[in-house]
């Protein structure tokens, strides 16, 4: 099965009140520590991008990953996976993934494509921690025309399809994103304990 893997870096930031995604964990930033995980995991990265594209573009660039740019990033998150779901070729599943998601490992993404291998029916797969959804969410290529023509949530298009909807168990990094400073410091403590 070839996958891919759309990762949301078009944001702002606003409540950071600078890019989270070049923040610095253990001397690399957020998002070269995903795009690590995410290049041994799938076919094919694409990174969205939106606000203040330079800084983004050029981590990507440096990854051998592929870009796309959001004009309508503010608009919010569908619009972002949209953008980068347009760039995707071939694929017969795509990830969506947040693009603070620092302790995602690839071990992990692999455990929610092998759920969808095998489960005849699953149409989308996504990790629950402690009773709560998480992402990466993971979306079979069935849905991508849908997707594509929504307006709505992505929310929306999940529920529509909650009988095709498989949860499998993930680790605090599923539900662990960061948009202030104090959430930050929360998450390079864990990271720290964790590697």
């Amino acid at each position: 099965m070839k996958t891919a893997a759309v990762v949301l870096a078009a944001g702002k930031s606003s409540r950071m009140g600078i890019n989270k995604l070049l923040l610095e964990v253990e001397g690399k930033t957020v998002l070269d520590r995903l795009l690590e995980s995410l290049t041994q995991a799938v076919d094919e990265v694409i990174v969205v991008i939106g606000y203040n594209p330079g800084p983004i573009r050029k981590i990507a660039k440096a990854h051998d990953v592929l870009v796309a740019y959001n004009p309508d990033y503010e608009k919010g998150m569908t619009t972002s996976f949209q953008a980068g779901l347009n760039v995707v070729k071939g694929s017969d599943a795509v990830f969506l993934v947040l693009g603070d998601q620092l302790g995602l490992r690839p071990e992990f993404l692999k455990r929610l494509l092998a759920a969808l291998e095998d489960l005849p029916g699953a149409l989308i797969v996504s990790p629950i921690h402690n009773g709560k959804r998480g992402h990466p969410v993971l979306f079979n290529a069935q849905l991508f025309s849908e997707i594509l023509s929504h307006q709505g949530t992505l929310k929306e298009v999940v529920d529509r399809h909650a009988d095709a909807h498989v949860s499998i168990e993930g680790d605090e990094w599923s539900i662990i994103d960061f948009d202030t400073p104090n959430d930050f410091n929360r998450a390079k403590r864990l990271f720290r304990k964790k590697t």
